[in-house]
């Protein structure tokens, strides 16, 4: 690279000493660039990326698993240093915009300029002031703590209490004391706001926004109508699953806690965020005869966090990919350790794009986590797939690609799968009158997420395009919730408060987009992998543990990276080119009927403003 852009320079120079030599003639226009250096422009770029990239892993590893002052520090230059790079390449990408070459180097030209979350603008301190501003975002968030009863609780401590705490005024305080570790990120936010609009302004879009829905192999537009066409599939479901369980929360808790119309307590769904509500399956039920307890059932064997980890293993390992690499197990975080702070947020990590895999959680032994192993497993699966692709495509198809391979796992943890891998026995198989159970289970967290996951990006797109400004930003963030998932704080919100920066993907500025993708993929994959191999009952009971021959055309998807739009990749797999939340409903369909019984004659809706 520092000989390309030295070459550069000289020309200029000959150029302006040709041109004081005579008056007579004119100064030649500098040459059009072309194909071959834009060949050469991806090679050195691919270079580079590999370089700096491994270096920024492993500094991002020690942060996330050992967060002190010297840490954040090594972050902050990381970052920077990483953001200035991506942006010189992103405008050197931009030079061969009108150039005819291979379809090949044009896609690797596009996605160096989508390469960055965060475009910092190219003017000298711009990367390095906005390094600053998320480190202390993800440190504040990382290193909360709350006292609740005379103790002091991290994150982790609290969401596993939130899951069993039925009493409402302490579910309140957990909830608000958590809520206010955010607060002190409302005076950075917006600054974060403006040097990322102004870089991706350089890089020729409007704002960030418009950037991060320009990275779908669309236009963002477009991509806005299919994120709202994907919706539409699932509303109606998720009005549906509302309206019941606003109904047993009014039964439990009464109305002065739950009223029985309106929007629900976001603090009553049993999760931090209301993004999920397994955890208060026992609220809602329906019961069941013959059910299980997984979590009992992990804890009752005295179930390790690697014995766990290994689980999700074999999952992969049947299909016929290989096992993980020593190096996972001697390497990856799975608790939280005695001594320090660190992100506890599950994560899978690549660190040097061959075989230095990872995963980074803290892991309790319960089922949700039993779900979370078997889902941050399949990035790795995905990573390992791809590492001989080129640098740039080195990822999956799409981001909703890579959070569905994991979640398209879970998915086959069917009680099927638990009975194959000798977590239940036979005796224990809920027989068809628990379907519903098992069902209410899977839609508490797979329909509740999604209109969380756009309320997120709702919010933030809103932000970026300057429609909601900082004087809103708390205001705007429950008039959102309210909207889309009809839920409202239990608590009145302060003026000072920012409770978006509350949720890890804020505060750390992840895109959450591919997480509402990855909902609707994962069925399709889901569906894809039963009709291969030939499964004929409830869609809602396969697994396709052990079947090697779905392995083999799953691997051949993963290891096309991003190499194609990810349409081709799509096909690939499931032999259809659209995103499709039909799978979906073909999952939750006895479901949907039995929840329609049971809200007949209620008023299923709520006041959307």
């Amino acid at each position: 690279m520092k000989s390309l852009l030295k070459s550069a320079a000289s020309l200029i120079v000959l150029g302006f000493i040709a041109a004081c030599a005579t008056t007579s003639a004119p100064p030649s226009a500098a040459p059009a660039p072309t194909a071959q250096e834009a060949q050469a422009f991806v090679e050195a770029a691919e270079r580079e990326l590999a370089t700096q990239g491994e270096f920024e892993a492993h500094t991002a590893w020690v942060y996330a698993t050992y967060i002190n002052h010297d840490t954040e520090w090594l972050q902050q230059r990381a970052d920077a240093a990483g953001t200035e790079m991506r942006v010189r390449l992103a405008s050197g990408a931009a030079r061969f915009a009108d150039v005819e070459m291979p379809a090949e180097v044009r896609r690797k030209l596009n996605l160096l300029r989508l390469a960055l979350t965060l475009p910092a603008p190219g003017r000298p301190g711009a990367a390095d002031e906005l390094a600053q501003i998320t480190t202390r975002l993800s440190s504040t968030y990382s290193t909360g703590r709350i006292s609740v009863g005379g103790r002091e609780y991290r994150l982790d401590e609290l969401e596993s209490l939130l899951r069993t705490e039925r009493n409402p005024a302490r579910i309140a305080e957990i909830w608000t004391k958590w809520h206010a570790i955010a607060t002190p990120m409302r005076n950075d936010y917006p600054r974060l706001v403006e040097i990322a609009n102004e870089g991706a302004r350089e890089l020729g879009y409007p704002n960030l926004a418009d950037y991060w829905l320009s990275n779908y192999d669309m236009p963002p537009q477009e991509m806005s109508r299919e994120v709202d066409r994907l919706w539409g599939q699932m509303q109606p479901f998720y009005e549906q699953l509302h309206c019941y369980v606003r109904g047993k929360l009014n039964a439990r808790y009464g109305d002065a806690v739950q009223p029985a119309t309106g929007p629900i307590r976001a603090d009553l769904l049993g999760n931090m965020w209301a993004q999920e509500w397994g955890n208060i399956s026992d609220i809602v039920g329906p019961p069941s005869r013959r059910t299980y307890d997984l979590s009992r059932t992990l804890q009752a064997r005295n179930t390790t966090a690697v014995q766990l980890t290994e689980i999700g293993e074999r999952f992969y390992t049947s299909l016929g990919l290989a096992e993980l690499p020593d190096t996972f197990w001697e390497r990856s975080q799975l608790v939280h350790p005695r001594d320090r702070d660190v992100v506890c947020h599950a994560s899978a990590w690549d660190l040097d794009s061959k075989d230095d895999l990872r995963i980074k959680m803290c892991i309790n032994i319960d089922a949700d986590n039993f779900q979370t192993v078997h889902h941050e497993l399949g990035h790795n699966y995905y990573q390992r797939a791809y590492k001989n692709q080129p640098t740039l495509f080195q990822g999956g198809a799409h981001d909703g690609f890579h959070e569905a391979i994991g979640d398209f796992a879970a998915l086959n943890a069917t009680p099927e799968y638990l009975v194959r891998i000798g977590m239940l026995r036979q005796a224990q198989l809920p027989s068809a009158d628990a379907d519903n159970a098992l069902l209410m289970r899977q839609a508490l967290d797979k329909i509740a997420f999604l209109p969380f996951a756009l309320s997120m990006e709702q919010w933030r797109w809103g932000v970026f395009r300057g429609e909601i400004t900082p004087a809103n930003y708390n205001s705007a963030w429950w008039q959102i919730r309210r909207r889309y998932q009809g839920v409202v704080p239990p608590t009145e919100r302060p003026a000072d408060a920012f409770d978006p920066g509350a949720k890890y993907h804020i505060a750390n500025n992840v895109s959450y987009l591919r997480y509402f993708l990855a909902r609707v993929l994962q069925f399709q994959f889901y569906e894809a992998a039963c009709r291969q191999a030939g499964w004929e009952g409830p869609l809602h009971r396969c697994t396709v543990y052990g079947n090697t021959e779905v392995g083999a055309r799953l691997n051949a998807m993963l290891e096309m990276g991003q190499s194609r739009p990810w349409p081709d990749a799509l096909e690939a797999f499931t032999g259809t080119r659209q995103m499709d939340g039909s799978s979906m409903v073909h999952y939750f369909q006895p479901l949907m009927t039995w929840l329609e019984e049971q809200n007949r004659g209620k008023q299923c809706t709520w006041s959307p403003t």
